[in-house]
């Protein structure tokens, strides 16, 4: 889905319903090209946390805690979870597109999923509802661009857990690996809590005491898990 920037003035324009999953990089489980220990090598951040290091002082990115949605040769892309939006609203936002009813028979969580397309809409959801344009994070959970999904939750439906992201983070083949390299980033795999609840000021704390590790003793020098 495609919406404007919070801070745009402008009328929206009309949005059409995409016929597959948005995201800025295909799914890599699609591509036949890469298979066996090559693919697994290529996605094996596909569906984890990346957590920043205290050395990393990037402002968009600084204690930032990230669900990578897709990891390729060609790069990767992800929702940054903890950044939150303060407006539009989720109601605001309906009304922006014209979906009903409003007020929603649901709320869900909204917040900056990156620097990148900020006017770009991305629902991170729990699998147990799939659209025919949703990408299969893993297992357990999916992101779909399209306007079904909206639709859904408005009328007090769709996934069981959600959260609308404006915007995403991205890297191009061989950047998030070579920020590895430089200890900018730990990784956890991802849960429901860490994900979905509205807990933004403590995010990025828990996900490090998953790896039992206390940020006060990390140093930019630390390894990475």
């Amino acid at each position: 889905m495609k919406t404007r920037a919070p801070t745009d003035t402008t009328e929206p324009s009309g949005l059409e319903q995409p016929t597959a999953a948005a995201a800025p990089l295909s799914n890599a489980a699609s591509e036949p090209q890469t298979s066996g220990l090559a693919k697994r090598a290529a996605d094996r951040f596909t569906g984890q946390i990346l957590v920043a290091m205290p050395a990393l002082t990037d402002p968009n990115f600084a204690q930032s805690v990230i669900l990578v949605c897709a990891h390729s040769e060609e790069g990767a892309m992800g929702i940054v979870l903890n950044r939150a939006l303060e407006r539009p609203s989720f109601e605001g936002l309906l009304q922006q597109l014209g979906i009903a009813p409003v007020p929603p028979r649901r709320e869900i969580r909204l917040c900056a999923g990156g620097p990148v397309e900020n006017g770009r809409g991305f629902v991170v959801h729990t699998a147990d509802w799939v659209a025919e344009n949703t990408l299969r994070v893993d297992h357990d959970l999916g992101l779909t661009t399209s306007l079904d999904v909206l639709k859904a939750i408005a009328e007090g439906d769709g996934p069981r857990a959600c959260l609308l992201a404006l915007g995403y983070a991205g890297w191009g083949p061989g950047q998030l690996e070579a920020e590895f390299g430089q200890n900018a980033w730990l990784t956890v795999p991802a849960d429901e809590a860490l994900v979905f609840d509205t807990g933004n000021e403590t995010r990025w704390r828990r996900a490090l005491q998953k790896l039992h590790v206390d940020p006060a003793l990390l140093s930019p020098t630390a390894g990475h898990a």
